[in-house]
């Protein structure tokens, strides 16, 4: 597997595809219109790739800076930004993923488009639902990943605390040891 979805949530997922979002060089996960076929893929979105071109892979990018935009303003309490707003309504305007029963159990295709439909439909409900106020970014200060937290007492701070959680909790378990041998 290529790509991590920490988020249980497909819209939110997309914009972990650029990690480490404040370095002065990001990492860039749909590099490719290959990689996003495997995105698409990978996330249970589609049981076959696409077939993704540039174009495909440039509308994707574009969709995902626009998430990013909502969710900023969402977090900041800011009001939402009228050309990702567009965006999003653009994609979700669209016919979604086509999803059918057959002998085998469930399918699902279509064309990258259709993909960024279904995440679009996401965004919708997420920023412009009672969701918008679960939003968070994690903790771990390089992760600029969103997520949604759903947590008993709503005090959850990392997108996954088998990653970022532990890096966190270990590296401070470090300096504690570094500053008691010190002493």
């Amino acid at each position: 597997m290529i790509h991590a979805f920490p988020c249980g949530t497909l819209a939110l997922d997309l914009l972990g595809t650029l990690r480490e979002r404040r370095n002065p060089v990001p990492k860039e996960w749909l590099g490719t219109p290959k990689l996003l076929d495997s995105w698409f893929v990978e996330s249970g979105l589609m049981d076959r790739e696409p077939g993704s071109d540039a174009s495909d892979l440039a509308a994707t990018l574009a969709l995902r800076e626009s998430v990013y935009a909502l969710v900023e303003a969402r977090l900041a309490g800011r009001g939402l930004p009228a050309e990702a707003v567009a965006v999003v309504n653009r994609h979700a305007e669209q016919v979604p993923v086509l999803a059918q029963l057959g002998p085998r159990g469930a399918s699902r295709s279509g064309s990258a488009s259709q993909g960024l439909a279904a995440i679009a439909r996401e965004v919708v409900e997420i920023i412009g639902g009672r969701d918008a106020e679960l939003l968070r970014e994690c903790g771990r200060p390089e992760c600029t990943q969103v997520y949604l937290d759903r947590s008993r007492g709503g005090r959850r701070e990392w997108c996954a605390m088998s990653t970022c959680g532990n890096r966190v909790k270990a590296a401070a378990f470090r300096a504690r040891r570094r500053s008691l041998a010190e002493v």
